[in-house]
């Protein structure tokens, strides 16, 4: 006999599924930090840290979903791709964005849960689980934060813009994106380094920023807080006509984001290691 295809779900239930799936994720990050960090090891380099939170908060969102929608892939930071069974959903899964953050008990750092179809994220949540601020998106439906919609920044010069950015773990690139940010912070108000890069796209998505940019940011990393900036009104892009991905990230209102692209290719931003 053969089955009919399963339905293609709307952007709404995968909204639906992710924020169930963050919550619960953000409570045993939280949970898992009040009883203490455990299990620290480390991945690319020595400063690239994952702790045995990263790895639980992880298993259980994969298995959340794979309950709910068994046959959609899932790519997550610390298990890579488990293979979906001819869906067309995918999911992409951070389970603590800030890991350093996190073990040092600095209160910025998210779970960040997108779920694309056909390659093209539809939906995503951000949730901090220390203030339990949430930031949600759906693709055409907007971009809010408990409830209030949000439309970005209204600030129109780089002068009097407040600038967010992030600094990769190899020396040599922290190297390269010093030299580039010290050459942009005569031409900003000012500098904010937060350490979790899809709560960076949330605060421009509300304005707390101004606009944010980043070299080395894996899909993880902006999938989710992509959207929501994106839906907030930003232009999310890389430079010089490519797509956000790991060699730029930059969102920014319309009037801020061609001044700054330009500075940042002008100062090879996307460059070096």
């Amino acid at each position: 006999m053969n089955l009919a295809p399963e339905a293609l779900p709307g952007s709404a239930e995968l909204l639906d599924i992710a924020v169930t799936a963050a919550r619960r994720a953000a409570e045993l990050a939280r949970s898992m930090r009040t009883d203490g960090v455990a299990g620290v090891s480390t991945k690319s380099t020595a400063t690239d840290v994952v702790t045995a939170a990263d790895r639980a908060v992880e298993r259980q969102v994969i298995e959340e979903l794979r309950a709910r929608r068994p046959h959609d892939a899932v790519v997550g930071e610390e298990s890579g791709t488990v293979d979906g069974s001819g869906s067309r959903v995918r999911w992409i899964l951070d389970p603590i964005d800030g890991t350093v953050n996190y073990i040092y008990g600095i209160p910025a750092y998210a779970v960040s849960l997108a779920a694309e179809v056909d390659g093209v994220v539809v939906a995503g949540v951000v949730r901090n689980p220390v203030t339990g601020d949430e930031w949600t998106a759906t693709r055409g439906g907007g971009a809010y934060r408990d409830g209030r919609r949000l439309t970005g920044s209204r600030v129109t010069e780089l002068s009097q813009a407040l600038l967010g950015t992030g600094f990769g773990y190899d020396a040599a690139r922290r190297s390269h994106q010093a030299r580039v940010l010290a050459q942009l912070i005569p031409q900003v108000r000012d500098i904010r380094r937060i350490g979790a890069a899809s709560i960076d796209l949330c605060l421009a998505a509300e304005g707390a920023l101004d606009m944010v940019y980043e070299k080395g940011l894996n899909l993880w990393d902006y999938a989710a807080g992509g959207l929501v900036a994106e839906e907030a009104g930003l232009l999310v892009t890389g430079l010089a006509g490519d797509p956000p991905g790991s060699e730029m990230v930059l969102a920014a209102p319309a009037a801020l984001h061609q001044p700054l692209h330009d500075r940042l290719v002008e100062l090879d931003a996307a460059g070096g290691p």
